[in-house]
């Protein structure tokens, strides 16, 4: 029951999963292109959400956004479930692997046992790709890591429906039907237009470019209103979400500088390719950002690390990426 699975390593896993999943299909497309497509760029800052009792920060959109996005625009018809009952999950994947068909997953990734130990976090939103069984293994194609790797059914179902924040209730997702023809190009710039449209214009306070200026407010006051120690550990949290959980900050405005040079090259569109490299600068900044945050999470703090500062660093972040936007929003029209 194996499948013959495109595996390739990303830099996210659901836009990994995505771009595989199309490339399986028969829609070539990189990790990049399917990226930008679904949309993947975000920014949330929901205090009254926490994640391990701490304030949501998100640098993505909700689990399943990015692939439910890119197949809409690619007119491919997907299917996805979830369900109640780990057995009745466990079957309905069987049953489409014997069909087959390579499965997308939703899951926990502290339950998957072929992570390091000393990787191993609580965040429901990983997803990966089962793509055969061999007795009482999964076959999965996860492409945080370079090849196919092994989980026991047991452990996979137990990641499927792992608790907390963002529980996946054994969430399975896959191709149904792909269309004769497709236009990547009006694909990629519905995808900029979507993500210019969350990023400048959503009614919410704590979502987007107003995002970023509401944390920036918070995180100067936090050492006051927290203390110093509590105050290290919203910052250090800060920090993980960014660059640790899905690439995060930086990360993901270097993956979404790549799609904006590819779409450049698709079109012809020069204007693209600076746009791109604005993006990369962008990225630079969010990266700076997060390591004078960790020198002072670490208590190494160089005279220019403190929090003032950092809040002045986020809101030249956001301001830098209201002018990337408005003129993306510009070039996409």
């Amino acid at each position: 029951m194996n499948i013959d699975f495109p595996h390739r390593q990303s830099a996210h896993c659901e836009s990994g999963v995505t771009a595989n999943l199309l490339t399986h299909g028969g829609i070539k497309i990189s990790e990049a292109m399917a990226f930008g497509i679904g949309s993947g760029l975000f920014f949330g800052y929901v205090p009254f959400l926490k994640m391990g009792g701490l304030p949501l920060i998100t640098f993505r959109g909700a689990p399943g956004c990015i692939f439910r996005k890119a197949a809409r625009r690619l007119g491919v018809e997907m299917a996805q479930e979830k369900f109640r009952r780990p057995e009745r999950a466990r079957e309905a994947l069987d049953r489409l692997l014997a069909a087959g068909v390579p499965v997308g997953a939703q899951t926990g990734a502290y339950w998957l046992p072929y992570f390091p130990a000393a990787l191993r976090f609580h965040f429901n939103g990983h997803n990966l790709v089962v793509c055969g069984r061999e007795g009482g293994d999964y076959i999965i194609s996860d492409p945080v890591f370079p090849g196919l790797v092994r989980c026991p059914a047991e452990d996979l179902d137990r990641a499927r429906f792992s608790k907390g924040a963002l529980a996946p209730k054994g969430r399975l997702y896959h191709l149904r039907r792909l269309p004769d023809q497709i236009d990547l190009g009006a694909a990629a710039l519905a995808g900029i237009r979507d993500v210019c449209r969350i990023m400048l214009k959503t009614p919410v306070p704590f979502a987007g470019i107003r995002g970023m200026h509401l944390l920036a407010r918070k995180l100067e006051r936090w050492p006051a209103k927290l203390g110093d120690s509590q105050a290290a550990l919203h910052l250090g949290h800060m920090i993980r979400m960014q660059e640790e959980i899905g690439t995060g900050g930086g990360g993901f405005r270097f993956i979404y500088a790549a799609f904006l040079q590819e779409t450049a090259a698709l079109l012809g569109r020069p204007e693209l390719q600076l746009l791109s490299e604005r993006m990369t600068a962008a990225g630079d900044r969010w990266r700076s950002f997060a390591v004078g945050g960790a020198r002072i999470c670490k208590g190494r703090p160089l005279p220019e690390d403190t929090y003032e500062a950092l809040a002045r660093r986020l809101r030249a972040c956001a301001e830098e990426e209201r002018q990337i936007y408005s003129d993306l929003q510009e070039v996409a029209r």
